[in-house]
């Protein structure tokens, strides 16, 4: 079906370039009309390949666990506060005392949303 549906819009194409545009008084050079088709059909390939690809995976089921995963404290954690891990902010509690902004935290335990942390300099949670 891919395959139709990309020679449909190739002729659309087509047709436009050599029909619709000559009546409105813009010519289209051929080998212009050949780079813009290529185009199209490259980018068909590629979106149906990201397409199967991303059709092929499993679906994650819950949250991916994060424990031990090294992390950025954003507000303080006094005792509880927000990190950043892998790019995304968390409620994280410090496992032991305070932490400051700016300090490198490693996840010890995680329960659903939140985390709790220590400080990555530290060797036990």
């Amino acid at each position: 079906m891919a395959i139709v549906s990309t020679l449909l819009e190739e002729a659309a194409i087509a047709v436009v370039a050599l029909v619709g545009l000559p009546q409105l008084g813009i010519e289209v050079p051929l080998w212009l009309l050949v780079v813009i088709m290529a185009a199209w059909a490259a980018l068909a390939v590629f979106t149906y390949r990201m397409g199967s690809r991303a059709l092929r995976r499993k679906p994650v089921a819950g949250l991916p666990s994060v424990v031990g995963s090294p992390g950025t404290v954003v507000s303080p954690l006094a005792p509880e506060g927000l990190v950043r891990v892998g790019g995304e902010l968390w409620v994280a509690k410090a496992s032991s005392g305070q932490i400051e902004v700016g300090e490198e935290v490693i996840v010890v335990t995680q329960d659903r949303t939140r985390l709790t942390v220590r400080q990555s300099g530290n060797c036990c949670p």
